[in-house]
Order: structure tokens, then sequence, then C-alpha cells
């Protein structure tokens, strides 16, 4: 059974009337950023179930693009998102959509960036400003955002796991859940692994330079503020 902390039960600090709808899609937005990485010049919003029936009147819009500038729920700025991005020269773009057997807070990011380049991501506000990514450029993954996390796309060779467990390891971080997804033996494989402490730049850089390693990047959430 999962443990429950005091923000689950009464809710995250946030802007607007909802944790699924405001807090859940800011936390989506701005994750699905930091996986797009470099400089966003378009976002389109693939809104699914109950995300794309109500969008407006919630707030969902607003907060989907206050993510993607990077912002948290509580940031004040959220009401102002679209201006924000206007200035910044980001082209937004919202369009209801049916993404199959999927929770209705579901949303697709298919986000352009400034060399041209397109990173779609999928996931889910599965209530109380939780969340869950669990498709990154077509690729299978799991990871909430709630522990620091180490994305890490490989080729599948003998060794690699033991390499990255190693790294951690030698730098006292312990692994708190670990999945593993691959296209096939032997082709491209991606590690979604959540840590108990913070994955820093120099720990990511280490894992980059395993040799197997095609993409690295790690995710370190913000903790809110007291009550």
């Amino acid at each position: 059974m999962r443990d429950y902390s005091v923000f689950d039960i009464v809710g995250p600090i946030m802007i607007g009337p909802s944790s699924s709808h405001t807090a859940g899609a800011a936390r989506l937005a701005k994750v699905a950023a930091i996986i797009a990485e470099g400089k966003i010049i378009k976002a389109e919003f693939l809104l699914h179930g109950s995300f794309g029936e109500t969008y407006k009147g919630h707030g969902t819009d607003k907060a989907l693009v206050a993510g993607i500038l990077g912002m948290e729920p509580w940031d004040e700025r959220l009401r102002d998102s679209f201006a924000l991005a206007a200035e910044q020269g980001i082209e937004i773009i919202f369009t209801p959509a049916d993404l199959g057997e999927v929770h209705p807070n579901t949303v697709k990011f298919i986000l352009t960036k400034e060399d041209g380049s397109v990173s779609n991501i999928t996931g889910s506000s599965v209530g109380g400003g939780n969340i869950l990514i669990f498709d990154i450029d077509g690729q299978e993954v799991a990871f909430t955002g709630q522990y620091p996390t180490l994305l890490a796309q490989y080729r599948d060779l003998p060794g690699v796991i033991s390499k990255v467990s190693s790294v951690l390891y030698e730098e006292n971080i312990n692994i708190a859940n670990m999945r593993v997804y691959r296209s096939g033996k032997g082709k491209t494989a991606m590690m979604a692994l959540e840590a108990d402490s913070e994955i820093t730049e120099a720990v990511t850089e280490k894992i980059r330079n395993i040799e197997e390693m095609e993409r690295v990047q790690s995710i370190n959430p913000v903790v809110e503020g007291v009550f």
C-alpha cells in the first residue's frame, strides 16, 4: 500500500481551483519541458477526456502553458502565462483528442524546439497534484516526478545497469525504484530510475560518459513551502 503525505490529503499549494486540472497540469508541463530540452518555440497540447472537455473553465490551459515556461503550481504568474508565452514568441495550440484507454486527465505534449526537433511526451494528472509520465517519443516509461529521477536512453548491452548502479553507489545515492524498457534485445533501451536524494548534474555527467549511453538527463523535484 502506498504511503500518503499531507500534500496528498490536503492538496498542494497552487493557483487555481483544481489540484488535478491546475497543479497536476502545471507539473506535467514543467516535466515535459525538462525532458524535451532546448528552447521551445511551439507547444501543442492534445487534451484527452476531462482535460479536453473542461480545460478553459478549470484553468488547465493556463497551467499547462505555465509549466512549459518552468513555473511551479503556486507561482502567482500562472494567471498570466499566455501573455508571458507570447512575449517569448512561443506558439500555443490546444486540441481535444482521444488518446485511447488512458486516465481522463491525460495530455500529449508536442514540443517543437528552436533547432527544429520535436519531442512528444504523454502523461496524466492522477489526483492531488500528482502526475505520471508514461510515454517519451513513443518509448514506454513510468515515473511520477515525486523523486529525483534519472532518465537514460542507451544501447541494450550487458553490464549497462551495473555501470549506472556503480556510479550511484560511489555517490552514496540510494535507488528507490527502477524500471527498464527496451524495443528489443540489443536495441535501444530506456531506464527510468528514481532515487532517494538529488541526482546532481555532476552525477548525471558521469552517467553520460558511460560508453553505451545515448541520452541522459535528471529531473529533481522542487519542494513546496509550508502552509
